[in-house]
């Protein structure tokens, strides 16, 4: 095995999440092409990722009411993601002015500083940035 190459995230809708990842996160769209879902409706297959990183995001639309009900739940309420930026404070301060809405507010850890913010569909991410310079 050389790496992960997708985790799936479902989500309400696919615009507003491309959106959200990509305006606001900063990251790259990689696919949006026409798919088919395994007993052939129409879908999307939308990809995107941080820039320069090997592992994507997946954006899946919920199909039926059991995915339906895990949008915004998919980790039972824990933090699911975890995004590592080089610049803690301007990303925290950018994300805030985009509206990004954040649960925890920053705090310094033994391994850095984080933030805790929800996305789109309301999953709880670490924003993690090196600790601060003394």
């Amino acid at each position: 095995m050389s790496h992960l190459s997708l985790v799936a995230l479902v989500v309400k809708e696919y615009d507003p999440a491309i959106d959200f990842f990509v305006r606001i996160l900063g990251f790259e769209l990689v696919e949006d092409v026409p798919s088919l879902t395994n007993d052939g409706r129409p879908k999307r297959w939308v990809v995107v990722r941080p820039p320069g990183a090997a592992t994507g995001i997946l954006i899946a639309r919920a199909d039926g009411e059991e995915q339906e009900r895990i949008v915004g739940n998919q980790f039972a309420g824990r933090v699911g993601f975890f995004l590592h930026v080089d610049d803690f404070a301007s990303t925290y301060e950018r994300m805030g002015a985009a509206g990004v809405a954040f649960v925890r507010p920053p705090r310094a850890e033994t391994y850095g500083q984080v933030a805790v913010f929800l996305d789109i569909a309301g999953n709880k991410w670490d924003l993690l940035g090196p600790a601060p310079k003394a």
